[in-house]
Protein backbone atom coordinates (compact mmCIF):
# COMPACT_ATOMS: atom_id res chain seq x y z
CA UNK A 1 0.00 0.00 0.00
CA UNK A 2 0.97 3.48 -0.86
CA UNK A 3 2.53 5.16 2.84
CA UNK A 4 0.19 7.82 4.27
CA UNK A 5 2.08 10.41 4.71
CA UNK A 6 -0.17 12.82 6.83
CA UNK A 7 -0.62 9.40 9.61
CA UNK A 8 3.16 9.16 9.48
CA UNK A 9 4.26 12.87 10.37
CA UNK A 10 1.42 12.71 13.07
CA UNK A 11 3.75 9.65 14.87
CA UNK A 12 6.42 12.43 15.41
CA UNK A 13 6.63 15.11 17.71
CA UNK A 14 9.16 17.18 15.50
CA UNK A 15 6.62 17.37 13.01
CA UNK A 16 4.49 19.50 15.11
CA UNK A 17 7.00 21.75 16.47
CA UNK A 18 7.09 25.04 15.51
CA UNK A 19 10.47 26.06 15.47
CA UNK A 20 10.97 23.71 13.21
CA UNK A 21 7.86 24.76 10.95
CA UNK A 22 8.94 25.47 7.04
CA UNK A 23 11.96 23.48 7.46
CA UNK A 24 12.64 20.00 5.25
CA UNK A 25 15.02 17.79 7.27
CA UNK A 26 17.27 16.28 4.53
CA UNK A 27 20.01 15.14 7.12
CA UNK A 28 18.78 12.17 8.46
CA UNK A 29 21.39 9.88 7.97
CA UNK A 30 22.99 12.21 10.73
CA UNK A 31 20.20 11.14 13.13
CA UNK A 32 16.33 11.04 12.41
CA UNK A 33 13.29 12.31 14.33
CA UNK A 34 12.87 10.14 16.75
CA UNK A 35 9.29 9.05 17.09
CA UNK A 36 6.31 10.10 19.23
CA UNK A 37 6.24 6.59 21.22
CA UNK A 38 10.10 7.00 22.31
CA UNK A 39 9.85 10.39 22.65
CA UNK A 40 6.49 9.24 25.45
CA UNK A 41 7.97 6.40 27.10
CA UNK A 42 11.34 8.47 27.67
CA UNK A 43 9.67 10.97 29.25
CA UNK A 44 7.36 8.59 31.59
CA UNK A 45 10.50 6.68 32.54
CA UNK A 46 12.41 9.28 33.80
CA UNK A 47 8.75 10.55 35.38
CA UNK A 48 8.04 7.37 37.13
CA UNK A 49 10.66 4.82 36.60
CA UNK A 50 13.73 6.90 37.04
CA UNK A 51 15.47 3.93 39.95
CA UNK A 52 17.99 1.17 40.04
CA UNK A 53 16.48 -1.53 37.41
CA UNK A 54 15.33 -5.17 38.69
CA UNK A 55 14.70 -5.13 42.07
CA UNK A 56 11.38 -5.96 43.76
CA UNK A 57 9.57 -2.68 44.81
CA UNK A 58 7.06 -1.76 42.21
CA UNK A 59 9.18 1.29 40.00
CA UNK A 60 12.55 -0.78 39.88
CA UNK A 61 10.44 -4.07 38.59
CA UNK A 62 8.55 -2.08 35.99
CA UNK A 63 11.87 -0.42 35.39
CA UNK A 64 13.25 -3.80 33.89
CA UNK A 65 10.05 -4.88 32.75
CA UNK A 66 10.52 -2.08 30.14
CA UNK A 67 14.32 -2.73 29.04
CA UNK A 68 13.72 -6.21 28.76
CA UNK A 69 10.22 -4.96 26.31
CA UNK A 70 12.50 -3.42 24.39
CA UNK A 71 15.16 -6.13 23.89
CA UNK A 72 12.41 -8.35 22.83
CA UNK A 73 10.29 -6.28 20.19
CA UNK A 74 13.06 -4.99 18.75
CA UNK A 75 14.33 -8.46 18.53
CA UNK A 76 10.95 -9.72 16.56
CA UNK A 77 11.88 -6.85 14.37
CA UNK A 78 15.47 -8.48 13.49
CA UNK A 79 14.16 -11.91 13.36
CA UNK A 80 16.29 -13.00 16.13
CA UNK A 81 16.11 -13.97 19.67
CA UNK A 82 16.28 -11.33 22.60
CA UNK A 83 19.52 -12.75 24.11
CA UNK A 84 20.79 -12.41 21.05
CA UNK A 85 20.27 -8.03 21.67
CA UNK A 86 22.66 -6.20 23.31
CA UNK A 87 22.57 -2.39 23.49
CA UNK A 88 25.25 0.09 24.31
CA UNK A 89 26.24 4.09 23.98
CA UNK A 90 26.66 3.99 20.43
CA UNK A 91 27.60 1.68 17.54
CA UNK A 92 31.43 3.29 17.69
CA UNK A 93 31.87 2.59 21.51
CA UNK A 94 30.07 -0.81 20.75
CA UNK A 95 32.37 -1.86 17.84
CA UNK A 96 35.69 -1.02 20.19
CA UNK A 97 34.71 -3.18 22.96
CA UNK A 98 33.40 -6.14 20.38
CA UNK A 99 37.25 -5.59 18.96
CA UNK A 100 38.54 -5.49 22.09
CA UNK A 101 36.12 -8.75 22.97
CA UNK A 102 37.66 -10.47 19.92
CA UNK A 103 41.79 -10.04 20.77
CA UNK A 104 40.81 -13.49 23.02
CA UNK A 105 39.62 -15.29 19.89
CA UNK A 106 42.27 -13.78 17.66
CA UNK A 107 45.67 -15.48 17.29
CA UNK A 108 48.80 -13.53 15.96
CA UNK A 109 49.13 -13.84 11.96
CA UNK A 110 44.91 -14.80 12.21
CA UNK A 111 43.69 -12.62 9.27
CA UNK A 112 40.46 -9.82 9.78
CA UNK A 113 39.26 -8.34 6.65
CA UNK A 114 38.40 -4.23 6.48
CA UNK A 115 36.82 -2.19 3.57
CA UNK A 116 37.74 1.41 2.86
CA UNK A 117 33.88 2.05 2.05
CA UNK A 118 33.19 2.08 5.85
CA UNK A 119 32.41 4.91 8.60
CA UNK A 120 35.79 4.79 10.52
CA UNK A 121 34.38 3.32 13.64
CA UNK A 122 33.25 0.13 11.61
CA UNK A 123 36.94 0.21 10.41
CA UNK A 124 39.71 1.53 12.86
CA UNK A 125 39.15 -0.14 15.66
CA UNK A 126 39.33 -3.41 13.61
CA UNK A 127 42.75 -2.08 11.91
CA UNK A 128 44.24 -1.55 15.30
CA UNK A 129 43.91 -5.06 15.93
CA UNK A 130 47.50 -4.94 13.78
CA UNK A 131 49.39 -4.19 16.71
CA UNK A 132 48.20 -7.50 18.17
CA UNK A 133 49.95 -9.44 15.46
CA UNK A 134 46.39 -9.76 13.61
CA UNK A 135 47.01 -9.20 9.35
CA UNK A 136 44.51 -6.65 8.58
CA UNK A 137 43.42 -6.91 4.55
CA UNK A 138 41.73 -4.44 3.11
CA UNK A 139 38.78 -4.48 0.94
CA UNK A 140 39.23 -1.44 -1.46
CA UNK A 141 36.21 0.18 -3.82
CA UNK A 142 36.02 0.81 -7.11
CA UNK A 143 37.85 4.71 -7.29
CA UNK A 144 35.14 5.70 -9.99
CA UNK A 145 31.44 4.08 -8.40
CA UNK A 146 32.99 3.56 -4.77
CA UNK A 147 31.53 0.39 -4.64
CA UNK A 148 33.07 -3.04 -3.22
CA UNK A 149 33.40 -6.14 -6.01
CA UNK A 150 32.08 -9.49 -4.48
CA UNK A 151 34.58 -11.40 -6.70
CA UNK A 152 37.37 -9.75 -5.01
CA UNK A 153 36.66 -11.78 -1.75
CA UNK A 154 37.85 -15.37 -4.24
CA UNK A 155 41.60 -14.06 -3.12
CA UNK A 156 41.22 -11.79 -0.23
CA UNK A 157 39.64 -14.69 1.58
CA UNK A 158 41.80 -17.31 3.12
CA UNK A 159 42.30 -20.25 5.31
CA UNK A 160 43.57 -17.96 7.65
CA UNK A 161 40.50 -15.67 7.42
CA UNK A 162 38.65 -15.41 10.98
CA UNK A 163 36.82 -12.03 10.15
CA UNK A 164 35.22 -9.99 7.49
CA UNK A 165 34.31 -6.82 8.62
CA UNK A 166 31.77 -4.58 6.26
CA UNK A 167 28.69 -1.95 5.93
CA UNK A 168 25.18 -2.62 4.72
CA UNK A 169 25.69 0.48 2.56
CA UNK A 170 28.36 3.19 2.87
CA UNK A 171 26.82 6.63 4.64
CA UNK A 172 28.33 8.53 1.60
CA UNK A 173 28.40 6.07 -1.27
CA UNK A 174 24.90 4.49 -0.72
CA UNK A 175 25.13 1.39 -2.57
CA UNK A 176 23.49 -1.73 -0.81
CA UNK A 177 25.99 -4.12 -0.45
CA UNK A 178 24.39 -7.84 -0.95
CA UNK A 179 25.16 -8.63 2.17
CA UNK A 180 23.99 -12.60 2.62
CA UNK A 181 25.60 -13.06 -0.34
CA UNK A 182 28.49 -11.95 1.25
CA UNK A 183 28.36 -13.73 4.42
CA UNK A 184 27.52 -17.01 2.34
CA UNK A 185 30.92 -16.63 1.28
CA UNK A 186 32.84 -15.58 4.50
CA UNK A 187 30.90 -18.45 6.60
CA UNK A 188 31.89 -21.02 3.54
CA UNK A 189 35.64 -19.73 4.44
CA UNK A 190 35.34 -20.48 8.15
CA UNK A 191 35.25 -16.64 9.04
CA UNK A 192 32.68 -14.46 10.75
CA UNK A 193 31.24 -11.38 9.94
CA UNK A 194 30.67 -8.13 11.36
CA UNK A 195 28.43 -5.71 9.31
CA UNK A 196 28.20 -2.24 10.28
CA UNK A 197 24.38 -1.29 9.34
CA UNK A 198 24.28 2.04 10.62
CA UNK A 199 23.41 3.55 7.09
CA UNK A 200 20.69 0.93 5.80
CA UNK A 201 18.33 -0.21 8.97
CA UNK A 202 16.80 3.01 9.19
CA UNK A 203 15.24 2.58 6.24
CA UNK A 204 14.24 -0.74 7.48
CA UNK A 205 15.50 -3.05 10.04
CA UNK A 206 16.49 -5.99 8.09
CA UNK A 207 15.85 -9.82 9.00
CA UNK A 208 19.54 -10.23 10.47
CA UNK A 209 19.25 -14.53 10.44
CA UNK A 210 18.09 -13.72 6.78
CA UNK A 211 20.84 -11.98 5.86
CA UNK A 212 23.52 -14.40 7.80
CA UNK A 213 25.41 -12.15 9.18
CA UNK A 214 27.10 -13.31 12.47
CA UNK A 215 26.92 -9.54 14.15
CA UNK A 216 24.83 -6.87 12.64
CA UNK A 217 25.70 -3.49 14.75
CA UNK A 218 23.27 -0.35 14.08
CA UNK A 219 22.26 2.89 16.33
CA UNK A 220 19.09 3.61 17.68
CA UNK A 221 18.96 7.41 17.23
CA UNK A 222 19.06 6.86 13.05
CA UNK A 223 16.08 4.55 13.53
CA UNK A 224 13.63 7.09 15.24
CA UNK A 225 15.09 6.09 18.76
CA UNK A 226 17.18 7.88 21.35
CA UNK A 227 20.52 7.46 21.44
CA UNK A 228 21.76 4.30 22.04
CA UNK A 229 24.08 1.43 19.63
CA UNK A 230 21.96 -1.68 19.07
CA UNK A 231 23.95 -4.97 18.15
CA UNK A 232 22.90 -8.57 17.75
CA UNK A 233 25.62 -11.13 18.31
CA UNK A 234 24.08 -14.52 17.21
CA UNK A 235 24.18 -17.55 19.76
CA UNK A 236 27.13 -19.12 20.44
CA UNK A 237 29.39 -16.71 18.84
CA UNK A 238 29.00 -14.52 22.34
CA UNK A 239 30.55 -16.98 24.76
CA UNK A 240 33.15 -17.29 22.32
CA UNK A 241 34.47 -13.92 22.67
CA UNK A 242 36.10 -11.83 25.66
CA UNK A 243 34.18 -10.82 28.94
CA UNK A 244 34.61 -6.61 28.62
CA UNK A 245 32.17 -6.38 32.10
CA UNK A 246 33.51 -6.76 35.01
CA UNK A 247 35.02 -10.16 35.59
CA UNK A 248 32.22 -11.58 38.37
CA UNK A 249 29.51 -10.74 35.55
CA UNK A 250 31.13 -13.00 33.02
CA UNK A 251 28.00 -15.45 33.05
CA UNK A 252 25.45 -12.64 32.40
CA UNK A 253 25.27 -12.42 28.19
CA UNK A 254 23.79 -9.29 28.38
CA UNK A 255 26.45 -7.34 30.28
CA UNK A 256 29.84 -9.27 28.64
CA UNK A 257 29.80 -6.38 25.81
CA UNK A 258 28.96 -3.37 27.94
CA UNK A 259 31.49 -2.23 30.35
CA UNK A 260 29.83 0.60 31.51
CA UNK A 261 26.62 -0.60 31.89
CA UNK A 262 23.34 0.56 30.18
CA UNK A 263 21.47 3.98 29.81
CA UNK A 264 18.37 2.14 31.67
CA UNK A 265 15.95 4.90 30.17
CA UNK A 266 17.16 5.14 26.59
CA UNK A 267 17.22 1.24 26.79
CA UNK A 268 13.27 1.01 27.54
CA UNK A 269 12.77 3.68 26.08
CA UNK A 270 13.87 2.20 22.57
CA UNK A 271 10.63 -0.21 23.08
CA UNK A 272 8.90 2.92 21.15
CA UNK A 273 10.63 2.15 17.82
CA UNK A 274 8.72 -1.53 17.63
CA UNK A 275 5.19 0.56 18.61
CA UNK A 276 5.79 3.01 15.86
CA UNK A 277 6.27 0.20 13.24
CA UNK A 278 3.52 -1.72 14.90
CA UNK A 279 1.09 1.28 14.39
CA UNK A 280 2.69 1.61 10.64
CA UNK A 281 1.58 -1.91 9.84
CA UNK A 282 -2.32 -1.65 11.90
CA UNK A 283 -2.62 1.45 9.79
CA UNK A 284 -1.48 0.37 6.34
CA UNK A 285 -2.16 -3.20 6.11
CA UNK A 286 -5.52 -4.37 4.18
CA UNK A 287 -8.56 -6.18 5.92
CA UNK A 288 -9.10 -9.66 6.20
CA UNK A 289 -9.25 -10.87 2.86
CA UNK A 290 -8.09 -7.69 0.62
CA UNK A 291 -4.68 -10.16 -0.09
CA UNK A 292 -6.33 -13.60 -0.81
CA UNK A 293 -4.14 -15.88 -2.24
CA UNK A 294 -0.95 -13.48 -2.15
CA UNK A 295 1.64 -14.84 0.68
CA UNK A 296 1.62 -14.15 4.59
CA UNK A 297 3.96 -11.32 5.03
CA UNK A 298 5.47 -10.77 8.71
CA UNK A 299 5.02 -7.26 10.00
CA UNK A 300 8.62 -6.56 10.15
CA UNK A 301 8.65 -7.54 6.21
CA UNK A 302 5.57 -5.40 5.52
CA UNK A 303 7.30 -2.47 7.24
CA UNK A 304 10.57 -3.00 5.26
CA UNK A 305 8.87 -2.87 2.20
CA UNK A 306 6.57 0.08 2.80
CA UNK A 307 9.81 2.33 4.08
CA UNK A 308 11.51 1.03 0.81
CA UNK A 309 8.09 1.78 -1.47
CA UNK A 310 8.07 5.21 -0.23
CA UNK A 311 11.62 6.39 -0.46
CA UNK A 312 12.91 5.04 -3.61
CA UNK A 313 10.44 7.43 -5.32
CA UNK A 314 11.90 10.45 -3.33
CA UNK A 315 15.80 9.11 -4.05
CA UNK A 316 14.76 8.73 -8.00
CA UNK A 317 13.58 12.22 -8.46
CA UNK A 318 16.85 13.35 -6.84
CA UNK A 319 19.09 11.43 -8.87
CA UNK A 320 17.30 12.15 -11.56
CA UNK A 321 17.86 15.87 -11.36
CA UNK A 322 21.60 15.88 -9.99
CA UNK A 323 22.19 13.55 -13.30
CA UNK A 324 20.71 16.36 -15.19
CA UNK A 325 23.89 18.74 -13.79
CA UNK A 326 27.65 19.03 -15.22
CA UNK A 327 28.50 20.75 -12.44
CA UNK A 328 29.19 18.14 -9.53
CA UNK A 329 29.91 14.53 -9.05
CA UNK A 330 26.92 12.32 -7.45
CA UNK A 331 29.00 9.68 -5.39
CA UNK A 332 27.88 5.90 -5.45
CA UNK A 333 24.74 4.62 -7.67
CA UNK A 334 22.80 6.57 -10.25
CA UNK A 335 19.93 3.95 -10.16
CA UNK A 336 17.58 4.77 -7.09
CA UNK A 337 16.94 0.70 -6.45
CA UNK A 338 20.85 -0.09 -6.04
CA UNK A 339 20.92 2.37 -2.75
CA UNK A 340 19.89 4.01 0.39
CA UNK A 341 18.11 7.20 0.39
CA UNK A 342 21.40 8.85 0.86
CA UNK A 343 22.94 10.92 -2.00
CA UNK A 344 26.54 12.52 -1.42
CA UNK A 345 27.51 14.71 -4.03
CA UNK A 346 30.70 16.84 -5.09
CA UNK A 347 30.01 20.39 -6.14
CA UNK A 348 32.70 22.43 -8.37
CA UNK A 349 31.85 26.19 -8.33
CA UNK A 350 30.80 26.22 -4.27
CA UNK A 351 31.91 24.65 -1.49
CA UNK A 352 30.21 22.09 0.40
CA UNK A 353 30.58 23.91 3.45
CA UNK A 354 28.72 27.67 1.25
CA UNK A 355 26.24 25.48 0.01
CA UNK A 356 24.91 23.62 2.78
CA UNK A 357 24.52 27.19 4.31
CA UNK A 358 22.73 28.44 1.32
CA UNK A 359 20.28 25.62 1.84
CA UNK A 360 19.67 26.11 5.14
CA UNK A 361 19.06 29.88 4.15
CA UNK A 362 16.17 28.27 2.11
CA UNK A 363 14.69 25.94 4.71
CA UNK A 364 16.74 22.70 3.67
CA UNK A 365 18.44 21.02 6.73
CA UNK A 366 21.66 19.07 5.19
CA UNK A 367 24.96 17.86 5.68
CA UNK A 368 28.56 18.75 4.46
CA UNK A 369 31.63 17.56 5.18
CA UNK A 370 33.67 13.88 5.36
CA UNK A 371 30.90 11.88 7.52
CA UNK A 372 33.65 10.53 9.23
CA UNK A 373 34.20 8.28 5.94
CA UNK A 374 37.64 9.48 4.89
CA UNK A 375 38.73 6.50 3.73
CA UNK A 376 36.62 5.75 0.71
CA UNK A 377 36.33 9.83 -0.23
CA UNK A 378 40.22 9.61 -0.66
CA UNK A 379 39.81 6.33 -3.22
CA UNK A 380 37.36 8.26 -4.93
CA UNK A 381 40.05 11.17 -5.59
CA UNK A 382 37.48 13.18 -3.12
CA UNK A 383 39.19 16.02 -1.11
CA UNK A 384 38.56 14.54 2.44
CA UNK A 385 38.94 17.64 3.92
CA UNK A 386 36.92 19.60 1.41
CA UNK A 387 33.99 16.93 1.48
CA UNK A 388 30.80 16.92 0.14
CA UNK A 389 27.40 17.62 0.01
CA UNK A 390 25.08 14.83 2.01
CA UNK A 391 21.22 14.84 0.93
CA UNK A 392 19.46 12.03 3.37
CA UNK A 393 15.98 11.21 2.84
CA UNK A 394 13.87 8.66 5.06
CA UNK A 395 9.95 7.75 4.89
CA UNK A 396 8.64 10.48 6.36
CA UNK A 397 10.15 12.80 3.78
CA UNK A 398 7.83 14.18 0.94
CA UNK A 399 8.17 14.69 -2.98
CA UNK A 400 7.31 18.28 -2.22
CA UNK A 401 10.09 18.49 0.14
CA UNK A 402 12.46 16.88 -2.73
CA UNK A 403 11.15 19.07 -5.78
CA UNK A 404 11.52 21.63 -3.07
CA UNK A 405 15.67 20.88 -2.48
CA UNK A 406 15.87 20.50 -6.11
CA UNK A 407 14.62 24.06 -6.76
CA UNK A 408 17.30 25.13 -4.25
CA UNK A 409 19.60 23.25 -5.48
CA UNK A 410 19.07 24.97 -9.64
CA UNK A 411 19.25 28.93 -7.30
CA UNK A 412 22.37 27.69 -5.43
CA UNK A 413 24.04 26.31 -8.64
CA UNK A 414 22.95 28.44 -11.28
CA UNK A 415 22.25 27.55 -15.00
CA UNK A 416 25.42 26.57 -15.95
CA UNK A 417 26.34 23.19 -16.98
CA UNK A 418 29.91 22.75 -18.17
CA UNK A 419 31.53 19.95 -18.31
CA UNK A 420 34.84 21.53 -17.59
CA UNK A 421 33.41 22.22 -14.30
CA UNK A 422 32.09 18.76 -13.75
CA UNK A 423 35.90 17.56 -14.45
CA UNK A 424 36.81 20.17 -11.47
CA UNK A 425 34.51 18.58 -9.06
CA UNK A 426 36.50 14.84 -9.14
Amino acid sequence: MKLDLGFVRRQFPAFAESSLSGQAFFENAGGSYPCGAVVSRLGEYYRRLKVQPYYDFPASAEAGEWMDASRERLAEYLGVSAPEVHFGPSTSQNTYVLAQAFRTLLKPGDEVIVTNQDHEANSGAWRRLAAHGITVREWRVDPQSGSLAEEDLDTLLTDRTRLLVFPHASNVVAHINPVARITARARAAGAVTAVDGVAWAPHGLPDVRELGADIYLFSLYKTYGPHQGLMVVRAGLLERLGNEGHYFNVGEPAKRLVPAGPDHAQVAAARGIAEYFDALDAHHTPVAGATAGAPALSRAARVRALLRAAEVPLLAALLEYLGTRTDLRVLGPEVAEQRAATVSFVPAGIEPREMVRALAARGFMAGNGNFYAVRVLEAMNVNADRGAVRLSMLHYNSMDEVQGVIAALEQILGAQRSPRAARRAT
